[in-house]
């Protein structure tokens, strides 16, 4: 992997990742374009401990632009994007209308592939794992900024999601706190361990490997399966099988077989409901522990793969109970959920 570092027209940082050594990446961006300004504020709820970013000046960003207007495309024929060069591997700059800044923390935009037209399932195994490298180098820069306590690297995928671009893409945030639900999951694994004396993360992969009922993929370094309390109507969690808090550890065992089994998973979302359907909308969220936090060597890095589509042509929504009492009611029962996504595996 090569990396190249440069600045956009306002001063923003852009990093190429390339698969090849000798990539050059010295095309400036010839844009016009005035400073950032954001207004990016964090406040907490009182009641229930929770931060909760304000960030009014991210109603002007970009919103569904045609495809001959993307800005995540490279800059070719005369029109200029975010991406200065006329082509590239993967490619990572800040969010010019990030929901996090400067003291509040930092977003960036992870384009997966030049290909407006592709998708990250239709990666191949060594584009997959470039991303995996930018995932992790990421990681690694924004752990060393003060403010940062955790870095969340994630997709939203399709128009059911709220995704605004087309292009394939994801996202990082790099909050300056510890987030609601990682919080509560260390509170977990801290009340296993004085409970057991034992890892709950290692407990609960080995529990579902012995059942075997839900699980959909089973690797040498990664075990896919569905959760026993699933949220959403088709969900996957894919954890290597070398427990590390973050990215950072992976072995090269891990890093080699990572594309394979998740490429796997991703085609496998695509066909849950038959053919003909459209694209499977999803999120797809690493989950890696805090940088400071008290257990961050207890915590697990897995993904947590899930759909908002519980069957063709209908959606989940998160009406009262979910969204009022943060109560999940799941209308298709995990091992079900397991059994298909086993149903529809490649040939």
């Amino acid at each position: 992997m090569k990396k190249t570092v440069t600045r956009l027209a306002d001063g923003r940082e852009l990093v190429y990742y390339d698969l090849r050594d000798d990539a050059v990446r010295d095309a400036p961006d010839g844009r016009p374009l005035g400073p950032v300004a954001t207004t990016s504020e964090i406040r907490r709820d009182a009641l229930l401990g929770d931060a909760v970013a304000i960030a009014s000046h991210r109603q002007a960003r970009t919103y569904h632009p045609p495809a001959d207007e993307c800005p995540l495309c490279p800059s070719r024929d005369g029109r200029l994007s975010e991406i200065p060069e006329p082509d590239y591997d993967v490619a990572v700059f800040e969010n010019r209308f990030p929901s996090l800044a400067g003291d509040s923390g930092r977003c960036e935009v992870v384009c997966f592939t030049s290909d407006h037209d592709s998708s990250f399932a239709d990666l191949t195994e060594e584009q997959a794992g470039l991303v995996l490298e930018a995932w992790t180098d990421r990681t690694a820069e924004l752990a060393e900024l003060p403010q940062v306590e955790q870095v969340f690297p994630f997709e939203n995928r399709g128009a059911e999601i709220g995704v605004t671009l087309g292009h394939p893409h994801g996202q990082i945030y790099a909050y300056p706190f510890v987030t609601p639900r990682t919080t509560l999951m260390l509170r977990s694994v801290r009340e296993h361990r004085a409970a057991t004396g034992r890892n709950l993360f290692d407990d609960l992969v080995e529990r579902e490997r012995t059942e075997g009922g839900r699980v959909v993929l089973d690797g040498r370094h990664w075990v896919a399966f569905v959760p026993y309390a699933a949220h959403w109507p088709y969900e996957v969690h894919l954890y290597p099988v070398r427990r590390t808090p973050d990215l950072r550890g992976l072995d090269d065992a891990a890093r080699t077989e990572f594309p394979q089994i998740y490429l796997e998973l991703l085609k496998r979302f695509d066909r849950i409901f038959g053919e003909g359907e459209p694209p499977t909308p999803y999120i797809s969220a690493w989950h890696q522990a805090p940088f400071r936090a008290e257990g961050r060597h207890d915590f697990a890095l897995h993904l947590e793969l899930f759909t908002i589509r519980r069957t063709s042509g209908k959606l989940k929504f998160l009406a009262g109970s979910e969204s009022g009492m943060s109560v999940f009611i799941n209308d298709v029962p995990p091992e079900a959920a397991a059994e298909r996504l086993r149903e529809v595996a490649s040939e």
